[in-house]
């Protein structure tokens, strides 16, 4: 077992070495507020659940890296999905992948900066970005999320806020933490 996990750490470092060099030239690292790690598919899948995402729906994923959000918000939830990513390069990859999935009808993609964008059609807002980033980013979401919609933060709390849902669960032999808050009628 301890060999398995050796062989797969070196494999993973090995991979890290080769590919966010590469992924790492195309960013604007003054302005990235995260590196691009993609949550796993059954940390997206229960991200939405927790969400409890609905069909016509309109999900945020501010730092969309390679799409998954926005493509499982489409195909399993039926709902409009949009996605924020800095990066040049996996913008647009994302962007092909969706016109070969023929989601554009329901999937746009935009190609900047994740603080500039208004959110106020956003249902659902989901992130995977640091404690500190979050932390910047708070006052946007305050700012446009309208009453009860509701941020989906993969591992990282957005501090000052209370979560109405918090999940656990163990995927590639690590716990995530997924943590739910919806807006309340009375904000700042």
């Amino acid at each position: 077992m301890r060999m398995q996990a050796r062989k797969y750490s070196a494999i993973a470092a090995c991979l890290a070495i080769l590919v966010l060099p590469a992924l790492a030239q195309h960013v604007d690292h003054a302005r990235s507020l995260a590196p691009f790690v993609p949550s796993p598919q059954p940390i997206v899948d229960m991200m939405l659940a927790a969400a409890d995402l609905r069909s016509g729906e309109t999900v945020y994923d501010l730092g969309c890296g390679d799409g998954r959000v926005l493509i499982t918000a489409a195909q399993k939830f039926r709902a409009h999905a949009v996605g924020v990513e800095l990066s040049a390069d996996l913008a647009g990859r994302t962007a092909e992948t969706v016109r070969r999935l023929n989601l554009q009808n329901q999937i746009k993609i935009i190609q900047g900066d994740l603080m500039d964008v208004d959110l106020s059609q956003a249902d659902v807002v989901t992130i995977y970005l640091l404690t500190l980033s979050n932390d910047r980013l708070r006052p946007n979401l305050e700012k446009y999320l309208k009453r009860g919609a509701r941020v989906v933060s993969h591992d990282f709390q957005v501090r000052g806020w209370k979560p109405t849902r918090v999940e656990k669960m163990e995927v590639y032999h690590r716990t995530h933490s997924i943590y739910v808050y919806e807006m309340p009628a009375n904000r700042k």
